[in-house]
């Protein structure tokens, strides 16, 4: 590999890539437009932010894995006395979407960076694989340990898939206050698995540790940088590697699905009673989009008709 020449802004692009010689495979993305649009629809608090630009990370670098182009991997959270009740984010052919519920009140009495365990109290991630193409869905849930969300997502993959992985992701906000968000996925594939099922698989194999090690000099700093193309990260950790495959990368971009069609196709499902009695005294039908924060009114009378 060669250093490749540096332009100005990579951002909202998914990069995978092979090193044939070391059984192992890697995602790097960066969000840069797209996250900033999908944060700004929410007045979020700082920790708040940070947290769901970890999240939207992991969600774009696991969901940029499927295969199936109209399948959707969804990241959410379940948890038990903790500020966030609810984080949910979705992927579905290179379009991302997530949002928060917090108690806001809870959260001022925390500290400054709480921790997992102040943010989600005893929690779970549940990240959920949805397959169009045969119909079928994967669940894997793992408690909400250690220090990051990325570290969860690694847990997930050790005990539900049982393949190696690492996990890195960083958010930087530039001088304009924007935010920029930057992820990496690297995992160990186990002789014999590509192309069928898993033979068997190896916790403690040499190439994978030395593929680990190389991968956790990586900054989150460097992730999170726009100024780098994601080629240049990859050569950056591997370049003395005797074969690394770069894949061809995938755009990125904010996918709410709330459309008019939409939404009338739903509350049309409603018996007529209920529809009426959603509507306010001018008989107007407010559907508020928890995604994406847009507001569609709508008259229960022309519903009815």
């Amino acid at each position: 590999m060669t250093d490749p020449t540096l332009s100005p802004a990579d951002v909202d692009r998914a990069l995978g890539f092979t090193i044939t010689q070391r059984h192992a495979r890697g995602r790097i993305v960066r969000l840069g437009p797209v996250l900033d649009e999908i944060l700004s629809a929410h007045a979020y608090p700082p920790a708040i932010e940070k947290l769901l630009a970890e999240a939207l990370t992991l969600t774009a670098l696991i969901g940029a894995t499927l295969k199936d182009p109209a399948g959707q991997l969804t990241l959410q959270t379940q948890t038990q006395e903790g500020v966030v009740s609810l984080l949910v984010c979705d992927y579905r052919g290179g379009d991302v979407r997530g949002y928060v519920q917090f108690d806001a009140e809870r959260l001022a009495q925390a500290p400054g960076d709480p921790s997992l365990a102040v943010l989600f109290g005893q929690g779970y991630l549940a990240i959920t694989f949805d397959l169009a193409t045969t119909g079928e869905r994967y669940q894997g849930i793992v408690p909400l340990d250690g220090e990051t969300l990325a570290e969860a997502a690694q847990s997930y993959f050790y005990q539900s898939e049982q393949i190696p992985t690492l996990v890195r992701a960083g958010m930087r906000k530039d001088d304009a206050g924007r935010c920029v968000a930057g992820g990496l996925l690297i995992q160990h594939l186990p002789e014999g698995e590509e192309g069928r099922e898993r033979l068997h698989t190896k916790l403690d194999h040499p190439e994978w540790d030395h593929v680990e090690a190389l991968a956790r000099t990586m900054g989150t700093d460097e992730l999170a940088d726009p100024a780098i193309p994601l080629e240049t990260l990859i050569w950056r950790l591997f370049n003395e590697e005797a074969e690394v495959r770069v894949l061809a990368a995938q755009s990125l971009a904010k996918g709410c699905r709330c459309t008019l069609d939409h939404i009338r196709s739903v509350l049309a499902k409603f018996p007529v009673e209920e529809r009426m009695a959603m509507a306010d005294e001018d008989g107007v039908i407010a559907v508020d989009c928890a995604f994406c924060s847009t507001i569609f009114p709508m008259r229960a009378e022309d519903l009815a008709a």
